[in-house]
């Protein structure tokens, strides 16, 4: 694949057979996002884990300090007051039977997170097949089937992001924008890797982080120095 001018010169910043400390490799990143929109500085974190098997299994989600610099679109599934409460704390829609045809029958997925109450998976059960695949299914794990509607919505209105594995076992997560200062990204990619290393499996054998990439939307990588981890 041919790649463009601006990701060639932004490369020749980057020694791809080194390791950046990560204030080093934050600036770097930075440097190299170099498009006309604000690009999005991801984190990808390789685990030496077999995400196959449920005891290997690294999920959860944490609050970035400084949020992700996107605004997130939530949808609560709750029923009676929690409605209110839910509309109250800022969410941008909630309800409950109702949403299910629309989101079932007319495609309706004008939102980034969806919330529930444990009284309402029930009805959330049956959008399975919808929202599964596109990772929008409520969790307990994420604090995204709960009770208490109006600390869910806050935390994810604050920057709050979900991890998990992929088939390969990388974690992809935003980390900011290219326009966050250096501290603001250096402050939310620590706040990730504590939690992730955190959420270390007893069953993980071996090296648990393998490679950390950071990169913005349209720039190369920069691998990190992992040993610090």
């Amino acid at each position: 694949m041919k790649k463009g001018k601006r990701y060639t010169e932004a490369a020749k910043l980057i020694e791809k057979t080194n390791f950046y400390d990560l204030e080093e490799a934050v600036s770097l990143v930075k440097k190299s996002a170099s498009a006309k929109f604000d690009e999005t500085i991801e984190a990808h974190l390789r685990l030496g884990v077999d995400g196959r098997h449920a005891d290997q299994q690294v999920r959860g989600a944490v609050v970035l300090p400084h949020g992700t610099g996107k605004t997130v679109r939530v949808l609560v599934f709750a029923k009676g007051d929690k409605v209110d409460e839910a509309l109250a704390a800022g969410a941008d829609f909630a309800g409950g039977d109702e949403l299910v045809p629309k989101i079932q029958n007319d495609g309706w997925l004008d939102f980034d997170v969806v919330v529930a109450t444990p009284d309402m998976m029930g009805v959330v059960g049956r959008l399975g097949r919808v929202l599964g695949p596109k990772g929008l299914m409520p969790n307990p794990k994420a604090g995204t089937v709960t009770m208490d509607v109006t600390k869910a919505v806050n935390d994810i209105k604050a920057g709050k992001i979900e991890y998990r594995l992929d088939k390969s076992n990388i974690i992809h997560v935003p980390i900011g924008k290219a326009s966050f200062t250096e501290e603001q990204l250096t402050d939310n990619f620590q706040t990730l890797i504590d939690a992730v290393i955190k959420a270390k499996p007893s069953a993980a054998k071996g090296q648990y982080l393998k490679s950390v990439v950071i990169a913005s939307t349209m720039g190369p990588g920069v691998k990190l120095n992992t040993a610090k981890y």
